[in-house]
Order: structure tokens, then C-alpha cells, then sequence
């Protein structure tokens, strides 16, 4: 497979671009260094064509899980187009966006009150900013993965481990604030014991608790009731992140489905397939504190965003696509556990159906299996890691060549393993595991 555009223009993008990419999780070096395609020519359903000219089937994380119903999805993008011909922008604000917020409220109905942003990390931010001026207290108690933004980063001050646990290791809080030390401090997801420790020291400062309802694991029994209940008994606001949970079990809030009400959700990705839209979406007796303070950006007013998103959602709504992710996620969950009993490796998989994760379990020599893995399914046609977001548009004949190509791989790797081979296997570096700083 030649991808030697791609290759060369990451090289030039690391000596002009810090870090090389915009996102660390498109970085080339998470999934094949070296040898990854880098950049795309154009996307279609669940195929990508490089600037080489392969077309790729992606079994990966799909444009980061932002594109819930595929890539150019062509009601979405017929939606988009018109509101590019109306205009995007105007001294007037777009009606669209009270159509989107009756939609959003339709679907949460606990929830009273919607503001906007165009991105994941800045609407948690805006959220976070809302709970301090409600509660007019400081500190943030949060588990899993919020963005990128001071308030989170902070907790990596008084301990640069706090975050490892959470998504990725070795976050370095480089430029954040000193004085942020101690604003935010993290528990363990599935742990109440953790969470009731910082409330015992903490709980007259506590002004939020911030937690993805979930991401890697369900919550176990009682978990997310016994959160609800902390924060009711402090009187501090329960944020539920779903920027990366919401659609892929139901058409809104995964926390619908689990039956846990928090006092304000964030939504990002998935709510526009591929657009920049988020909101965040509360009770009133909470959101009105957004008035006291100043938030405020010129873009989360142009039309896009909120054009894309109602598409979005009426065509989940229509279709039920959130089915469609259950099936397709737990067909490729059973491909992975098929294939690896047939050829005897240890797979450990994680994740809701849609949201899949298989890892290799073999100690030090995983991070390279999973390099192998991305390198071989790379030669047979497919954009892999251990990591699947399912779309809309995969589709049998899509399941039917990814299992094709899995039977081939895992067997090459189990014969590496029992050879003891793994290292000549692998033509270029270890893939990275979190944050580094790159060369």
C-alpha cells in the first residue's frame, strides 16, 4: 500500500504545525507512525480515499465519532448546502437556532434552557463557567475525559498522574495557571467511594460533579444514583458529558436510557455529523446563572451548525440509526471474540456496542501488537485500531470484508506471537500510547 503522499506531507506538517495535527487523536503516531496516510483526498459512507488515491474502508474511530451517520452524509449535507446559499452569517440572528433548542428540549424533557457552542471542549468549559456562577463556589470534582481547556488540565498540577486514569496518560498542564492548583480533582468512574473521599474533605467548595454517564464501561448498579444523590445532598450541579456517549444508544442523552436526570448536558460531535455544532442544555434554575456571567462567541451565532444538527437528528429519528450502531458495534464485538478464540489470543473488549474497544492482553508486548494489527488491516484495505465507532453507513458487505481481513490478521499475529516474532514484524516505530511531545 502506497501512501507516500500523506507520509510526506505529515513530515513538512510537524516543522510548520506544533504537535502536526489539530486533534492528538488523529495524530498518525496513535495509530502507524510513519507509515499512516495522514490525509484524505475525500470521504463517502464509510470509505476514505488518501492523497494517494486508495480508498480506505474506515473500521476506526470515524472522524472521532462526529460522523454518526457516515462521512458527506446527503441529507445532512443537502440541509447545510441551502443554508450556505441563504447565507451562514448576518447581522440577525438565525431562526435555527430556537428550532434546535425546541428539539433539544422536546427529546430532555427535565431539561428547560439550551445555549450553544461549535465544539466538545469549549461547551464543557461553558458549562463548567455556568456551575461556578450558580453555585458561586470553585472546585470541580469530574471523572473521564472533558477537553482541553484550564479547568480540566488543572487537576495535573498538584499531581501530573491525576488524568492518566481517565483517557489519556501524560497531559502536561504547560501554560495552565498555577494558581488553578487544586480547582479540580478527579474520582474514578464505577468508584463512589472515591468521589464520597473528596466530598468528606471537600464538600463546602464543591461548586459541580462532572462525569461522562459513560464511555469505556456501563455504569455498575447504583453508581450513577448514588452521584445524583451527592450532588443534591451538597446543592451543587450534576454535568453530565455526553459528548462522546449521546446518540449512540438512543436518539438524545445516553443518561435517558440509564434513567439518571443530571442539571446540565453537554453535546457535541455526533449532534451534526461532521459539522461544528455542540449545546449544552439545562434546568432553569441553573442556566439563568449564564446571564450573570459573560459567555459569548460571534461563531456559535452563524447557521451551519444548528442547520446540520436538526438534519441530524430528525434523520437518527427517522431511521432509529441508534439501532443500527447497536447492531453493527456488537457484530464487529463478535468478529473480534470469534476470531480471537479461533487463533487462541487474549482479547479483553470494553465499551457500548457502538463505542467498541478490543485490547490485546499480552503486558509490555501489547502496544506492539496493536501497531501489527493497524499495519496489516492498513495493507488489506481498511483504516483499524483497536478502537470502532460504528456509522450509519457501515453496512454488511462492510462487516463481511472486515471479517475477511480480522481471520487474516489475528492469524498472522497469533503465529508471531508463538514464534516469538513480533519486533521483525512491525516496519516501523511503536504507535504512541498518549501524550508526547513530538521531535
Amino acid at each position: 500500500m502506497n501512501c507516500k503522499r500523506g507520509i510526506e506531507l505529515y513530515e513538512k506538517a510537524k516543522r510548520i504545525i506544533p504537535g502536526g495535527t489539530q486533534l492528538l487523536s488523529k495524530r498518525p503516531e496513535l495509530f502507524l507512525p510513519d507509515l499512516w496516510p495522514s490525509y484524505y483526498k475525500k470521504c463517502s459512507g464509510a470509505e476514505v480515499v488518501d492523497l494517494d488515491g486508495n480508498t480506505f474502508i474506515d473500521m476506526s474511530i470515524n472522524g472521532v465519532g462526529a460522523c454518526i451517520l457516515g462521512y458527506a452524509d446527503p441529507d445532512v449535507d443537502n440541509a447545510v448546502k441551502e443554508a450556505i446559499t441563504n447565507g451562514s452569517m448576518s447581522t440577525l440572528n438565525c431562526p435555527e437556532e430556537i428550532e434546535l433548542a425546541e428539539l433539544m428540549l422536546d427529546i430532555h424533557p427535565w431539561a428547560d434552557m439550551v445555549r450553544y457552542a461549535r465544539c466538545g471542549g469549549e461547551a464543557m468549559t461553558l458549562a463548567v463557567r455556568i456551575a461556578r456562577a450558580s453555585s458561586r463556589k470553585d472546585l470541580i470534582v469530574f471523572c473521564g475525559y472533558h477537553g482541553w481547556h484550564d479547568w480540566y488540565l488543572s487537576a495535573n498540577l498538584s499531581d501530573d498522574s491525576n488524568l492518566d486514569g481517565q483517557l489519556l496518560p501524560g497531559l502536561n498542564p504547560a501554560g495552565v495557571p498555577r494558581a488553578l492548583a487544586g480547582s479540580s480533582i478527579p474520582f474514578l468512574y464505577n468508584r463512589p467511594e472515591t468521589l464520597d473521599a473528596i466530598v468528606s474533605e471537600h464538600g463546602d467548595r464543591i461548586a459541580a460533579i462532572v462525569m461522562e454517564p459513560v464511555r469505556h464501561d456501563e455504569p455498575e448498579e447504583g453508581f450513577l444514583a448514588h452521584v445524583r444523590k451527592t450532588a443534591d445532598k451538597l446543592g451543587v450541579v450534576l454535568i453530565f458529558d455526553e459528548v462522546t456517549s449521546a446518540w449512540r444508544l438512543n436518539t438524545g442523552g445516553v443518561h435517558l436510557v440509564l434513567g439518571v436526570e443530571p442539571d446540565i448536558a453537554v453535546f457535541a460531535k455526533g449532534i451534526s455529523n461532521g459539522y461544528p455544532m455542540a449545546a449544552v442544555i439545562g434546568k432553569r434554575s441553573v442556566m439563568e446563572a449564564a446571564q450573570e456571567t459573560f459567555i459569548s462567541s460571534t461563531y456559535w451565532t452563524e447557521r451551519i451548525g444548528p442547520v446540520a444538527a436538526i438534519a441530524t437528528i430528525k434523520k437518527m429519528k427517522e431511521h432509529n440509526v441508534p439501532a443500527h450502531l447497536g447492531k453493527i458495534g456488537q457484530s464487529v464485538r463478535n468478529i473480534w471474540t470469534q476470531y480471537a478464540v479461533k487463533y487462541g489470543l487474549n482479547i479483553k473488549v470494553h465499551g457500548i456496542p457502538p463505542l467498541s474497544i478490543f485490547v490485546f492482553d499480552y503486558g509490555e508486548q501489547t502496544p506492539l501488537l496493536h501497531t501489527i494489527f493497524t499495519q496489516e488491516m492498513l495493507e488489506l484495505g481498511f483504516l483499524a485500531s483497536k478502537a470502532f465507532y460504528a456509522t450509519y453507513a457501515h453496512r454488511e458487505d462492510h462487516l463481511a470484508k472486515y471479517e475477511a481481513a480480522i481471520d487474516t490478521v489475528f492469524g498472522m499475529i497469533s503465529l508471531i506471537i508463538q514464534q516469538g516474532r513480533a519486533e521483525d514484524s512491525l516496519k516501523g516505530p511503536v504507535a504512541h500510547s498518549g501524550f508526547k511531545r513530538l521531535a
